[in-house]
């Protein structure tokens, strides 16, 4: 095995991946029953958009033909997100996993010690992410959760597109 595909600081996960799965599964079906919607985060990041764009250019943000019709609110997907990102540090901590390090080990190993390419880097990636997401009228976790969960066709593709343009990134990153 390549040295680069194991951080050695890592630790088997802390929350079992069945378990977790299976919790997914059904807060996706309760959010559907008892909401009647679906999970997904990548609208969160334009009504983030658009209530800064409210408080410091509030006739441009209006005059936006995606702001004319849905109103920049605290809503249900920006409070999504909000909860999946307290979610994310209540997981890790509970579970032993905060590492108080900006760069592991194996990227270290791979590009070097500075901090500013691997931000420069996720920045870049998450500018793609989302760019992608609202290029395919949602995000992994709204086409790759609850999509698929409700067997849409469109869904299943962007799940499949998603892996292979993975695969195409990762791969001469981390194995060349």
């Amino acid at each position: 095995m390549n040295e680069f595909m194991i951080d050695p600081g890592s630790t088997p996960a802390a929350w079992p991946p069945m378990l977790v799965g299976a919790l997914l599964g059904v807060l996706v079906m309760l959010t559907l029953v008892v909401a009647n919607r679906t999970l997904g985060a990548s609208s969160a990041y334009a009504t983030i958009a658009g209530l800064i764009g409210r408080a410091l250019a509030p006739r441009h943000t209006q005059s936006l033909g995606y702001f004319k019709k849905k109103t920049p609110a605290l809503d249900w997907g920006l409070m999504l997100v909000t909860g999946v990102v307290a979610g994310a540090f209540l997981a890790a901590w509970s579970g032993g996993e905060l590492t108080g390090r900006w760069l592991p080990p194996m990227w270290v190993a791979r590009f070097g010690p500075e901090v500013w390419p691997r931000l420069a880097t996720a920045f870049a990636g998450g500018v793609l992410m989302a760019f992608g997401a609202r290029l395919a009228g949602g995000c992994t976790s709204g086409h790759g959760i609850s999509g698929t969960l409700q067997l849409s066709v469109g869904s299943w593709l962007s799940v499949i597109c998603f892996f292979l343009g993975g695969m195409a990134v990762a791969f001469p990153i981390y194995r060349w």
